[in-house]
């Protein structure tokens, strides 16, 4: 079963659509696991794999990435790994054809809360065994699931915390580089003028020693 559905801007992290299960006692449950997923948003980055599967209690996350947006639903373990992927590429494909041109302007939050419709449509479609488009879909699949990393979510947040901090002190060091290569030049000139004007000193006295004689 598919518990939460959730859509998101990968360079800040903003979401941008969701869909949550509309049972009432399972979704207060759920939050918890909102909570974690935007967290692990704001840990993406250009390091990420662009598919992956994270564990996380009982359930799994499963996560696609796509011109800048990441795709996330939360499924118990015994569902089919082949099925939740095919459901993000669908998702992917029409949140795209619909918002894609919108993606980057956006600043509120939940923008595109109205796609919650299409992703109820789509999941019920795609945990429908009897259908015959989930059907093709999984049968059309090129992708091999097996190998998509599997990774654990305390690792993964983690990791995106040593990695910012990691980030931070290279920019850092970037910074103090560039201080020290500022000095330096600065020092150099300075040295150079000192230099300069000794020898032009040394000179003077040269001179003046010949008038005197």
């Amino acid at each position: 079963m598919i518990l939460l559905v959730m859509i998101a801007r990968i360079s800040d992290g903003l979401p941008l659509a969701a869909a949550m299960q509309e049972d009432e006692q399972t979704g207060r449950s759920i939050l918890e696991y909102q909570n974690q997923a935007k967290l692990l948003f704001r840990k993406l980055g250009p390091q990420s794999p662009t598919q992956c599967t994270i564990e996380t209690g009982p359930y799994f996350f499963h996560y696609l990435t796509e011109n800048n947006v990441c795709y996330l639903i939360l499924c118990e373990r015994g569902f089919s790994k082949r099925t939740a992927y095919s459901y993000l590429e669908d998702i992917a494909q029409e949140f795209h054809a619909q918002y894609g041109k919108r993606i980057n302007s956006v600043s509120r939050p939940y923008t595109f809360i109205e796609f919650d419709n299409y992703l109820q449509k789509a999941k019920k479609m795609f945990t429908d065994g009897r259908s015959r488009r989930n059907m093709n879909a999984l049968n059309n699949q090129l992708q091999d699931v097996q190998r998509i990393m599997v990774q654990n979510i305390d690792d993964v947040l983690q990791r995106g915390t040593i990695l910012s901090e990691l980030d931070s002190k290279t920019q850092n060091l970037s910074m103090l580089s560039q201080k020290y290569r500022k000095d330096a030049a600065y020092l150099n000139s300075k040295s150079m003028y000192v230099k300069a004007v000794a020898g032009l000193v040394a000179f003077s006295v040269i001179v003046l020693y010949f008038f005197i004689l």
